[in-house]
């Protein structure tokens, strides 16, 4: 996740002219939902209270889908581009950030199942050895202890020299082997001998580095052809690697911390390798979550059960990894389980989950940043614990 508290006190004085937080999206267009039953489901008014309330609070945009016993109902509430007037819907695409985590998670274990990666070998087998040699625990790690954040690798994305590049150069592409340099010489989260996790953004920047290494071929073509063209999710894209439709919404972040919306649309914190950069949909959200968990179409039960077999980091924290695959509980007694893995950038924020006690499937998306601290934040984490209340009861 995006520690954002060193960069906002930066940002008013790097970015003081207006233009410079425009966004590179066009203006968001319409989309269509065919085939919606939505109407049926009984509680689906209950549902669009709650989305309108949180809206109206001050939430930018949210789009929601429930599929339970009763059917699916799929919403939305408030606005996907605020600066041209589109409503926002649950067609629209978004950016799901961390949620990618889990597709690459999927990907590796393809990769496994056919013997092209072993989960227990050393990352030296593929990773650059001035990588090994610079990169703390990286001599230490597997491709297991990647997946499973249990390396204890630095975070990237905590690295202060990484947040001024991006406060300079917001739309920047980068490279893997870019980011790596961020993190050469940084210390360690913890030592990797012990039960130890801490979720780190690097982690799944090296595995993407491996899946290159291991099968000569970009990471982003595995990933489309492996898994988002078999699945059908036409309207899944991973930036920069593919462009971005026209009905794609707006990010938005309180970053004055004066309830002003600033568009950052065009912020790009290393997306497209390997740890965000996924934009998709409630539906296609829903597509590959229960291929994965509820069908179990994508993975053969050896390589799923891997997936599941989770490390206990700080239970206070709900920290619970599979591989790429988040256990968390819900609920004030912690009484619903949900698999899947959750999304926070700077402008974007995503859940996708799969209960399997109540055979009960979420994708959320909302086109607010919730790493930065910020009003919005709490309320957002307000509406969630209400949403996962209502959905679950």
């Amino acid at each position: 996740m995006i520690r954002l508290l060193f960069a906002m006190l930066l940002f008013g004085a790097i970015f003081s002219a207006p233009g410079c937080t425009k966004s590179a999206l066009e203006n968001t267009g319409s989309c269509t939902v065919e085939n919606d039953s939505s109407a049926l489901h009984p509680r689906g008014a209950q549902f669009q209270v709650l989305l309108d309330e949180y809206t109206s609070r001050g939430l930018p945009g949210i789009s929601l889908l429930v599929r339970d016993s009763d059917g699916r109902w799929a919403g939305a509430s408030g606005m996907a581009d605020i600066g041209a007037g589109v409503a926002m819907r649950p067609c629209h695409v978004s950016k799901i950030a961390s949620v990618t985590k889990l597709f690459i998670g999927v990907l590796v274990m393809k990769l496994v199942e056919t013997g092209v990666l072993d989960l227990d070998a050393p990352i030296s087998t593929w990773v650059p050895g001035h990588y090994i040699d610079k990169i703390a625990n990286a001599r230490e790690s597997t491709l297991r202890m990647l997946l499973n954040h249990s390396s204890g690798i630095a975070d990237v994305i905590e690295d202060q020299q990484f947040y001024l590049h991006v406060l300079n150069d917001p739309d920047k592409h980068w490279t893997e082997e870019e980011l790596l340099d961020f993190v050469c010489g940084d210390e360690p989260q913890f030592s990797p001998a012990g039960d130890s996790v801490e979720y780190s953004n690097t982690n799944l920047l090296l595995a993407a580095l491996i899946i290159e290494k291991a099968t000569g071929l970009q990471h982003h073509e595995l990933l489309r052809t492996g898994i988002l063209l078999p699945l059908g999710l036409s309207n899944t894209y991973y930036q920069p690697h593919d462009p971005l439709p026209p009905f794609t919404a707006h990010g938005y972040f309180d970053l004055y911390n004066n309830n002003t919306l600033v568009d950052m649309s065009s912020f790009n914190t290393g997306s497209g390798n390997g740890y965000g950069g996924m934009f998709s949909n409630v539906f296609d959200m829903q597509t590959f979550i229960e291929a994965l968990l509820r069908s179990k179409t994508l993975l053969s039960p050896a390589a799923l059960q891997e997936m599941e077999t989770v490390r206990i980091g700080d239970e206070a924290e709900n920290e619970f990894y599979g591989v790429t695959l988040r256990r968390e509980y819900f609920g004030d007694q912690r009484q619903w389980t949900g698999y899947g893995h959750r999304g926070r950038d700077l402008a974007y924020s995503a859940d996708l989950y799969y209960f399997p006690e109540q055979d009960i499937t979420m994708a959320l998306i909302v086109n607010y940043g919730t790493d930065g601290e910020s009003d919005l934040r709490e309320l957002f984490l307000e509406f969630r614990k209400n949403l996962m209340e209502k959905v679950l009861e």
